[in-house]
């Protein structure tokens, strides 16, 4: 039976005494895509950090909850074992620590949590191998600075190759399209879709409606001044193209 994976209710949030998001409601079922359109500035961001645990947020009043549990009572770690991962937007770089170096104490700190087996490098070297095939990723990059020198396309693939390690049932993308050319977007959205473990679901925040032709997306929701603003399926996004988004300001 599909459960509800997240539920969120009447969310208030500010940063620096700032609203920013305001009586936002959004429920998410398992096996649900969701894509997030709205302008700069409307708060789409600050969803995804809020979810992953960010600290600089204040939650003034609402409630979000995650598989039945109150998130808020997790902390960014327990987030992320319990399933939950965001792709930045823009990736930190991180210099003296090898991506992957990286990767393994992701994957060895999730399994540690989970109270399974961890791997060594050449254990974890197996795990890999085949994930960087599928993104047509070199054995070059696992050996470079995490993040650093990059590429814009090679920094989303890198956060694409830590999703599918992890294995998340909940995976945010924020703007994962962003400095990434059409072919690569699509080999990208095509192992989103390929390697999302069973049940799982998306929420994908982005401007450009090319990733919706290749997510397929169940719902799609139009985000303006800190909330959702109106909800529908694929047939929205022609009113969207054909009106702008201020015809949804309301």
């Amino acid at each position: 039976m599909i459960q509800k994976l997240l539920d969120i209710k009447n969310l208030n949030i500010t940063l620096d005494q700032k609203k920013i998001l305001k009586n936002l409601s959004l429920s998410i079922q398992e096996k649900e895509i969701h894509v997030i359109m709205g302008p700069n500035g409307s708060g789409k961001s600050t969803l995804s950090k809020v979810l992953a645990g960010h600290p600089s947020y204040t939650i003034n009043s609402g409630e979000i909850f995650y598989q039945g549990t109150n998130l808020t009572t997790f902390s960014p770690e327990e987030r992320a074992h319990q399933g939950i991962f965001l792709a930045f937007q823009y990736p930190l770089e991180i210099s003296g620590l090898t991506n992957f170096d990286f990767l393994r104490i992701a994957y060895n700190e999730k399994q540690k949590a989970l109270k399974q087996k961890e791997v060594n490098p050449l254990e974890f070297l197996e795990i890999i191998k085949p994930l960087m095939d599928n993104l047509k990723i070199s054995s070059e990059f696992l050996y470079r600075n995490l993040n650093e020198g990059f590429s814009g396309g090679e920094k989303k693939k890198n956060e694409i190759l830590q999703m599918l390690i992890l294995k998340p049932k909940l995976v945010i993308l924020d703007e994962i399209d962003s400095g990434v050319d059409i072919d690569a977007l699509k080999k990208i959205c095509q192992s989103i879709k390929d390697n999302l473990i069973e049940n799982s679901s998306l929420l994908v925040i982005t401007h450009y409606p090319q990733i919706l032709e290749y997510l397929k997306p169940t719902h799609l929701h139009i985000f303006m001044n800190g909330k959702i603003q109106k909800s529908g399926d694929l047939s929205l996004l022609e009113a969207l193209e054909k009106n702008g988004y201020e015809a949804f300001n309301l």
